[in-house]
């Protein structure tokens, strides 16, 4: 196990930006930012032992300074969407930027954590990234300290540890985009790709607004029935409103098991590499988006990315949870610490 630390360049502040390379015995490597907590890179051997980068993302560190589409970015304070751009908390309310039609979409796509540069402290198989945010920062409550831990193992394990603390009771629901294709970034579409979900519900949404109906609705006989492997592609055309209105998968899935327990979530393989991705979490839901929007033109190796080159699974609270009492509770603060694992397990 080594975790290697490479100069990059500044910001236009004029802040230093870094690449940790974390790599195993086994042939994988991780390559992650100071800014933003980015995902940069995953090198993951293929069944004919040769090695491709699966993460769809930028070479020049510079393009992430702007990054419409989230491309690797740790999302925070909150993911997601929030209906009309408020909500809340004991009685108080706390309104965010209007950035999704009448809604919020993570957080600020200016000023949000994806757009920052955190402290970082390396050790022998991982990198602690650290941000201090003051109470009134993007308009929520509490001086809270958030964390993100990565780290590799010899079982290619790549684990993201999220904790936060707050001296008042506030909104968190943090997630990683990094988009995938296990075929190479690229490789193109994914829709070949082989996918399990082990969750037996996922919310619906309203109309193209994305926002959940407040139901937990089953995917037994639709197009959301993943729990038994099926291609992304085979249904994604269905004539069905669900899929039709936000242009295929970007939903929310509610995983099965108990939260706060370290369970499986998604199973997901390439038929051209045969590379595995398992995804874990301790969070309650998991939302399937296959970049049913992305375009890039400036791609690493000069790849223009487009629609469903890449799929993406965030782990998270429910979209709009803090409008809905139904949904698992992303409110936290002085007796609620934020403390949630993500493992992305490549073989």
């Amino acid at each position: 196990m080594a975790v290697k630390r490479e100069f990059l360049g500044e910001t236009q502040s004029g802040a230093p930006v870094y690449a940790y390379h974390l790599t195993n015995e086994r042939g994988m490597e991780a390559v992650v930012l100071n800014y933003g907590c980015t995902i940069k890179n995953i090198f993951v051997p293929t069944k004919d032992g040769k090695k491709v980068d699966v993460v769809l993302g930028f070479d020049d560190y510079k393009q992430y300074f702007n990054n419409d589409c989230f491309l690797g970015s740790t999302v925070g304070p909150t993911a997601n969407r929030i209906a009309n751009a408020k909500y809340s908390i004991d009685g108080k309310e706390f309104v965010l930027p209007v950035n999704d039609g009448p809604n919020n979409l993570h957080t600020d796509m200016n000023n949000g954590f994806h757009k920052r540069v955190w402290d970082a402290e390396e050790g022998n198989d991982y990198v602690k990234f650290t941000l201090k945010v003051e109470d009134g920062d993007l308009g929520f409550s509490g001086n809270r300290v958030f964390s993100l831990t990565y780290s590799l193992d010899e079982d290619n394990n790549l684990k993201l540890h999220y904790h936060a603390t707050s001296d008042a009771k506030t909104l968190i629901n943090m997630t990683n985009h990094v988009y995938f294709n296990l075929s190479g970034h690229s490789a193109g579409k994914i829709l070949n790709h082989t996918l399990k979900l082990d969750a037996s519900k996922f919310t619906p949404v309203i109309d193209s607004a994305a926002i959940p109906t407040g139901e937990l609705a089953d995917v037994a006989g639709t197009v959301f029935d993943f729990t038994t492997p099926k291609t992304i592609g085979q249904d994604i055309e269905a004539d069905v409103e669900q899929l039709q209105c936000v242009g295929g998968y970007d939903h929310n899935f509610c995983v099965d098991g108990k939260e706060g327990e370290l369970r499986e979530a998604a199973v997901v393989e390439s038929p051209d590499t045969g590379i595995v991705l398992k995804c874990s979490t301790t969070l309650p839901g998991i939302q399937l988006y296959v970049g049913n929007f992305v375009k890039s033109d400036f791609g690493k190796e000069n790849t223009k990315y487009s629609a469903r080159d890449g799929f993406c699974l965030e782990t998270q609270y429910y979209p709009n949870s803090v409008n809905e009492p139904g949904f698992p509770s992303p409110v936290f603060g002085p007796d609620r610490e934020y403390d949630t694992v993500t493992v992305y397990q490549f073989s």
